[in-house]
Order: C-alpha cells, then sequence, then structure tokens
C-alpha cells in the first residue's frame, strides 16, 4: 500500500537519453525545433485570421491544422527541451494524466483535420463544378466542431482507461512524455484487455484516417490525366510532398498504437517523428509553399509594420 500511495503520486521520465552531452545537444536541436514550429503554425493562424485574400474552405481548414499543430508540439516538446537539462525529470501523476489527454485530443484534432483537408482537395480537383455547393461554409464549420467533438471523446476514453490502471512497483517511465503504451509496462495488472482497447481505439483511429488519406490521394491522382501538362505536374508535386508527411506521421503512429505492449528501442526515436517533427513540417509543406498565403503574408505584415 506504501509503493502504491509513493508511485501515484509522481513518475520520473527517462527522456530521450541519459548521457550528459547528447541531453545537451538535444536541448539546443529540440528548442530550435520547437520555436520554429511554434513560430511558423501562429504565423499561419494570425495570417488566415486576418486576411482577407485567405477565405476558401482549403485554409479554413489549413487554420485549424496549424492550430493543433503548435498545440501538439506544446503538450510534449516544453517538457522534453526542461527535463533534457534538468537532475530530476519528474511528472506528477495528475499532470501524467493532463498530458495523456492533451497528446491525444490535439494528434486526434490534427488527424481529423488532415482527413477534411484531403477530401477538401479531392472536391476541388475532382468535382471543380460542384466544389462551393459541396463545401460550403455551414459543412465546414460542422467537419470542425465534429473533429473537436470526436477529439474530445477519444481523448476522454484514454483518460478513463488510464486511471484504471493500478500502479505499486516502479515508476520510471521509458519515454520522454507519458502515453498510455509505456504506462501500460508500469502497471501492477493483466494489461492485455486495455490494450486491446487501445489498439481498437488509438490505432483503428490512425489506421482509418491513413487509407482514406492515401485512398482520397489516389482518386486526385487518378484524375490528373484529364489535366493540362503543367497543371499535372504542379498536382504532382503538391501531392508527392503530402504523402510523404502523412506516411512520416502516419506510419510511426500506427507502429506505436497497433501492436501488444512491448518496448523497442527505437520507440522514442519513432514518437519524434509525429510528436516534433510532422508539426513542423506540415507548415512547410502545407501552407508556407503556397503562393497565395506567401502573399498574403506580405500584404498583411508589410502593411502593418
Amino acid at each position: 500500500m506504501q509503493n502504491q500511495s509513493f508511485v501515484t503520486e509522481f513518475f520520473i521520465l527517462f527522456g530521450l537519453t541519459q548521457n550528459l552531452l547528447k541531453e545537451k545537444v538535444v536541448f539546443v536541436v529540440f528548442l530550435f525545433l520547437y520555436l520554429a514550429t511554434l513560430m511558423a503554425n501562429l504565423l499561419i493562424v494570425m495570417t488566415i485570421r486576418y486576411s482577407r485574400i485567405l477565405g476558401s474552405p482549403m485554409y479554413f481548414f489549413l487554420f485549424h491544422l496549424s492550430f493543433a499543430d503548435a498545440c501538439f508540439s506544446t503538450t510534449t516538446a516544453p517538457r522534453m527541451i526542461v527535463d533534457s537539462v534538468s537532475e530530476k525529470k519528474v511528472i506528477s501523476y495528475n499532470e501524467c494524466m493532463t498530458q495523456i489527454f492533451a497528446v491525444h485530443f490535439f494528434g486526434c484534432l490534427e488527424v481529423l483535420v488532415l482527413v477534411f483537408l484531403s477530401f477538401d482537395r479531392y472536391v476541388a480537383i475532382c468535382k471543380p463544378l460542384r466544389y462551393t455547393t459541396i463545401m460550403s461554409q455551414q459543412v465546414c464549420d460542422t467537419m470542425v466542431n465534429l473533429a473537436w467533438v470526436v477529439s474530445c471523446i477519444h481523448s476522454s476514453s484514454q483518460i478513463f482507461l488510464a486511471l484504471k490502471l493500478p500502479f505499486c512497483g516502479p515508476n520510471v517511465i521509458d519515454h520522454y512524455f507519458c502515453d498510455m503504451t509505456p504506462l501500460l509496462k508500469l502497471a501492477c495488472m493483466d494489461t492485455y484487455t486495455i490494450n486491446l482497447l487501445i489498439v481498437f481505439n488509438s490505432g483503428a483511429i490512425c489506421m482509418v484516417s491513413f487509407i482514406v488519406l492515401l485512398t482520397s490521394y489516389i482518386f486526385i491522382l487518378h484524375s490528373l490525366n484529364n489535366q493540362s501538362a503543367e497543371g499535372r505536374k504542379k498536382a504532382l508535386s503538391t501531392c508527392t510532398s503530402h504523402i510523404i508527411v502523412v506516411i512520416l506521421f502516419f506510419v510511426p503512429c500506427i507502429f506505436t498504437y497497433t501492436r501488444p505492449v512491448t518496448t523497442f528501442p527505437v520507440d522514442k526515436m519513432v514518437a519524434v517523428f509525429y510528436t516534433i517533427g510532422t508539426p513542423l513540417l506540415n507548415p512547410l509543406i502545407y501552407t508556407l509553399r503556397n503562393a497565395e498565403v506567401k502573399n498574403a503574408m506580405r500584404k498583411l505584415w508589410c502593411n502593418n509594420l
């Protein structure tokens, strides 16, 4: 009883590495990456919010994608950066539960917005004459509201499962943030059923969304036969970069959430791809390469300055 009371007060995060030199490198590199992620995404949010020329449904979804990316990276990166130069990498039980909720909420929100964004591109390219009818503002608002509700339900279910776990042994989490999989390794109970529920929840969301995204891009690529050579080249370049980002985000997620409770040496580096890498790549690939966005940024910020 004493051990169980002790372990539920706090956990110790192992972090990316225990090597002092590597920890300093982690601090410098990931501080730069996090600040770049935050600045890029907040710049996009502010530009789309206050620009009058970025009013199409695509930019509406890109606004919410950048917001989700900024929040998603903030759920893990700041603590990892601080812990890399801290002697005691302690996180309280309540903070751990809060981090699980936030990671899954904004992660799920990002996944759903990516799906809706791909649907928007599919309609724009494959059904251009019906685009304004299908992607009306009311439909876009409904999609985003649905994404927030589903994300809340998903993250709440994760917390519900986490609160069921009894901890009465070691309290060292072999990761740089709190998540269900490393917590299951510490629970003093049979976690087979809970792991199965995680696979059907988080794993299914990742897998189904990944398949939907790839299918939409396949339809888009197939429709390019009817485009001009210049339009086909531009769309092919855009779709290719989008598919690369989708793979970098979803393959690590699928690897993490669709398997039994086992630990691999690459787990933490795999998690870096979808918690740190993708929130930085999304604004670069989806938005900052866009000529309309760059033009809107110049007009908006140059006029204000």
